[in-house]
């Protein structure tokens, strides 16, 4: 048996993945049985699509992320993390603690030079796009819905800053969510280690290694039952070696269409737009991500999909990061031109008081999705210090559940479950 010294997690930096740590007391361990990583198992899909969708809040220890599978997911506390975080510690070398993340530090001289060029890392560059688009979308809804977004912006102390607009109970938009979060930490070598089942280019390691994550996501839920919800996703994550270059990198991201009622011609205009951004790339690109939209935002116990889909996306590394940003902005850039118009033209249909509660009883759904299966969010409510609001932004205001819903037969509403349950081409 050996003795290991369990640590308690403090808000402080180390050099190493883990924040400062203060002894608090001693366990014996067998030397070949280390904690078992059962419940600690870890996957870096999902710390990417979640520490770049404004989860992760000012008060957030960047240790939590080691703490969620995508599949196993349990309360956590910073006393829950010592067993791991101990052992991912080599005993022979002394903890050095820095009270900033250096790779932070030297980005923000960069920003506050204003000296962000096509030559700056990526993460630069990445950081930047987000927050253009973020504003430029959201002046698109409020010119449509007449109401300004409520902004929220927050820091990290270990490096990194969120932008949180939220506009609810507009004219238009029951509620419309446009978030930003850029993250920066560390991530112990166990977690390398499980992102190397993606990544086959990322090499072992023994130290903690910096990562940084930025991305943007939104949510639109129109009033109207006849105009759809939209979401849209797109970040970038990095790993990165001591000096600040990346060891490793990938894009992820999507946009889909959730309607209430179908109209054919909005959902083709939809995935034309999203086909020909992925086309301008890679033709390849659209056939495969619509694929894997269509199953990924799929709600098993109902045994449909939660809407018509669009493309979805992830540890995208197949070409240059220069190629593949280019790629990104192109998707991003399509949203504005494949939404607005659906709204345009739906916003001030009549509908029944039926089709509203329809709408509701789709609402429903949505949220099922988003608590059970979505793998962002699952992790972001169980990491500790997270954000909540942002979080649960994706959310509807109103949605209802009825006992034993069944649509009538022949209705427009039978035929939208019609294409739930059977997802279809459109372009």
């Amino acid at each position: 048996m050996t003795t290991t010294t369990l640590f308690a997690v403090t808000r402080r930096r180390c050099v190493g993945a883990v924040p400062a740590l203060r002894s608090t007391r001693t366990v014996s361990t067998s030397s070949r049985n280390p904690p078992r990583w059962k419940n600690w198992a870890f996957t870096g899909r999902c710390v990417a699509m979640s520490v770049t969708c404004g989860l992760l809040g000012a008060g957030a220890a960047t240790v939590g992320i080691v703490a969620m599978d995508s599949h196993t997911v349990g309360h956590v506390t910073f006393d829950s993390l010592a067993p791991l975080v101990s052992w991912t510690l080599n005993k022979q070398d002394p903890i050095q603690c820095r009270e900033e993340n250096n790779t932070a530090a030297q980005d923000e001289s960069v920003r506050v030079s204003g000296r962000i060029t096509e030559s700056s890392p990526m993460r630069l560059r990445m950081e930047q796009f987000i927050k253009e688009k973020q504003q430029e979308i959201c002046k698109a809804l409020e010119d449509i819905d007449g109401n300004k977004f409520r902004v929220d912006s927050w820091k990290r102390p270990e490096g990194g800053e969120g932008i949180s607009c939220i506009l609810q109970d507009g004219n238009v938009f029951e509620k419309a969510g446009v978030n930003i979060s850029v993250v920066y930490g560390k991530l112990p070598p166990a977690a390398v280690a499980a992102m190397r089942e993606n990544h086959k280019g990322l090499e072992a390691t023994d130290e903690p290694l910096p990562f940084f994550a930025a991305g943007i996501s939104l949510v639109v839920h129109p009033h109207n039952p006849m105009a759809p919800t939209v979401h849209l996703n797109y970040r970038y994550f990095e790993i990165e070696n001591q000096d600040g270059t990346p060891r490793a990198w990938w894009f992820g991201g999507g946009s889909d269409l959730t309607p209430s009622y179908l109209f054919d011609e909005d959902a083709i205009h939809f995935h034309k737009t999203m086909k020909n951004a992925c086309d301008k790339h890679d033709r390849r690109y659209y056939p495969d991500f619509k694929k894997w939209c269509d199953k990924y935002f799929y709600i098993k116990h109902r045994q449909e999909t939660r809407g018509v889909g669009g493309i979805f996306f992830d540890d995208l590394e197949d070409k240059t990061p220069d190629e593949l940003f280019s790629f990104i902005r192109s998707c991003a850039n399509a949203f504005l031109p494949s939404y607005l118009p659906l709204i345009e033209r739906r916003k001030d249909m009549s509908y029944t008081p039926d089709e509203k509660i329809f709408q509701q009883v789709r609402r429903g759904r949505y949220v099922e999705f988003n608590l059970v299966y979505d793998r962002g969010t699952q992790f972001g409510l169980n990491t500790p210090g997270a954000r909540v609001e942002s979080i649960l932004m994706s959310l509807p205001l109103t949605s209802r559940w009825e006992y034993m819903h069944v649509p009538k037969l022949g209705s427009r509403e039978e035929r939208l479950m019609e294409v739930l349950r059977k997802p279809k081409a459109w372009v």
